[in-house]
């Protein structure tokens, strides 16, 4: 392993290039990353990028389409494009189209977890970690669609209370999590906290002491003056909180909770994309351009107070 962590420094500074990692990547994936963030902070970061010439993306397909639209002319190469995400795959842009035709003047927003087809027929992203802020700067409009995580959606509802109308996608890691999971867990560690995604339930998220995206999990540890936490997210994140945080205790809400997805880059395959430079995620120039008004809208947004 370390002949392999060697020869990737090594070809990084030769092919000028910068890794970025989801928390959800395996521990060794995050250890190499020039950054390790959430879907929020990988797509400002992305938008930063500046003296790379490539960018090795470390996550799933829509993540490295987002990285591609905000970064053109600069390669933006995956080392396993086939790590896709089953969420973004239940809504194709032709069911938005259709979506948006059964509600005629509605906004669209779209959770970043998404295709760039699909980003190109909505009028704002969000992430979890701004989703609420999203829906409220769109103003006291009558309808907003909302895609495609039913339960996300559900989430910003109860925080803004207004209704949205919501596609019925999922995350099929954070969907698996049952009440009764939870409220075992909470009775063998009646010591600890439980922080969950956004992405989980709304049964779940009624158990929770905190409803957070990955990046603001992995913040808030930082300066809390708890001792443990039971984890409801994908268990790649434990990797990212122990580095934040390793005086606290962190037990996983379920052995399940792992994206198979997320799995699927391993060190030899990032040493690879950077010998070879493949695979490179390209998009469509028209798509990109009308996905990058959506993506932008969103990063003016969250950029701002309040």
């Amino acid at each position: 392993m370390e002949e392999l962590v060697a020869k990737i420094n090594r070809l990084r500074r030769e092919r000028k290039a910068v890794i970025l990692a989801h928390t959800y990547q395996t521990g060794d994936i995050q250890d190499i990353a020039d950054y390790v963030g959430d879907s929020y902070g990988l797509s400002v970061k992305a938008s930063q990028v500046r003296d790379a010439e490539a960018i090795i993306f470390c996550g799933v397909q829509f993540m490295a389409e987002t990285a591609a639209i905000l970064n053109p002319g600069r390669k933006v190469i995956m080392p396993d494009p086939s790590a896709g995400c089953p969420m973004a795959d239940m809504i194709t842009a032709e069911q938005l189209r259709a979506f948006k035709a059964a509600h005629p003047g509605a906004p669209v927003v779209c959770y970043v977890n998404s295709t760039a087809e699909v980003k190109a027929e909505s009028d704002i992203c969000c992430t979890s970690a701004n989703a609420a802020k999203i829906v409220r700067s769109l103003g006291e409009v009558p309808d907003i669609l909302f895609i495609p995580d039913q339960f996300l959606g559900k989430f910003v509802e109860k925080q803004l209370g207004r209704n949205l109308t919501l596609w019925p996608g999922f995350c099929p890691t954070h969907n698996m999590i049952r009440a009764e999971t939870v409220l075992r867990m909470k009775a063998e560690h009646p010591d600890a906290k439980l922080m969950v995604h956004p992405e989980t339930r709304p049964e779940v998220q009624e158990l929770a002491d905190f409803i957070l995206s990955t990046g603001q999990m992995a913040e808030m540890v930082k300066t809390t003056p708890h001792r443990k936490f039971i984890v409801g997210t994908e268990d790649g994140i434990l990797h990212t909180l122990r580095k934040a945080a390793p005086r606290i205790e962190f037990v996983l809400l379920s052995p399940f909770l792992r994206c198979p997805n997320m799995k699927k880059t391993t060190l030899a395959k990032v040493a690879r994309s950077l010998e070879t430079l493949e695979t490179v995620i390209q998009v469509p120039e028209a798509v990109a351009a009308k996905a990058k008004r959506a993506i932008d809208a969103m990063l003016r947004i969250a950029a701002t107070g309040g």
